[in-house]
């Protein structure tokens, strides 16, 4: 890549062309970390992923979604906040600002870093906002930094699409993410947890409800005639058995329990 254009009147004591720090320019280059000839337009599958995931939510579409994420450029917002501030006249002035990653915070208290496909989708949202381009994985691990709770893709666009904490994860980790009901790691931690119950004769996993929301259901046979009670505390045991297992918890976004009968 090319040098830097050199800052006009300044110079090294050689008399080369120089910063304002009198460090020559000569010999400089800036790394491109592999955003060279980048545009700032939006990946139109990355889009049409989005649109499908935002429209129709459900493991195939999630599934591609997240295949096509990981391997986008995206752009994260920074913006100018002020560090010192003179208010000795008339109106306050900043004498100092830092640029600084924007963090959202709903109603709940939980926390999302939002990040964007293009430069006009991040106008859309800010037009002030610094766009700074950066990988899947770096955005995922800047969120957990940070305390966000999941990443808030194209927020003022109409496939405005919410990755959830699994999703997050799984991008920070940097592997393949799947839907909890088909990943071999949450069945095999699932299973650990129900085979020291003996009340439990079998059990499976499925998607549990609403679509799109990670919710993993964990449906129990049981054996006959145990009551309100003992169904309850046993699920209690299985459930605290899965959430001690952080890596278990980092790929399940809720989950819940069904009873059917024992075959």
């Amino acid at each position: 890549m090319s040098s830097p254009t050199p800052a006009s009147g300044h110079h090294d004591e050689l008399g080369r062309p120089a910063d304002s720090a009198g460090q020559a320019w000569e010999g400089k280059s800036i790394p491109s970390h592999g955003f060279a000839g980048d545009t700032g337009a939006a990946d139109a599958a990355l889009v049409a992923a989005l649109a499908a995931a935002h429209g129709t939510p459900g493991d195939d579409a999630e599934t591609a979604l997240m295949e096509h994420v990981a391997q986008a450029r995206w752009l994260v917002p920074v913006v100018a906040v002020a560090t010192e501030v003179d208010e000795s006249g008339p109106h306050a002035v900043d004498t100092r600002s830092d640029m600084a990653a924007v963090t959202l915070t709903s109603p709940d208290g939980s926390r999302a870093l939002p990040m964007f496909t293009s430069l006009e989708s991040l106008a859309a949202w800010d037009p002030g906002a610094r766009p700074v381009p950066v990988r899947a994985a770096a955005a995922a691990q800047a969120a957990i930094s940070e305390e966000c709770h999941v990443l808030l893709v194209d927020v003022a666009s109409p496939h405005a699409t919410v990755l959830r904490p699994s999703m997050l994860w799984a991008l920070a980790q940097e592997r393949a993410w799947g839907p909890s009901h088909r990943d071999a790691h949450v069945a095999a931690a699932v299973r650990a947890a129900v085979e020291t119950e003996p009340q439990v004769v079998d059990h499976r996993l499925e998607a549990g409800e609403p679509a799109g929301a990670g919710v993993l259901r964990v449906v129990l046979s049981l054996e006959p005639g145990l009551g309100a009670e003992l169904v309850g505390a046993v699920a209690t045991r299985i459930g605290e058995r899965i959430a001690t297992d952080g890596e278990t918890r980092a790929r399940i976004d809720a989950l819940t329990f069904a009873l059917e009968p024992a075959r």
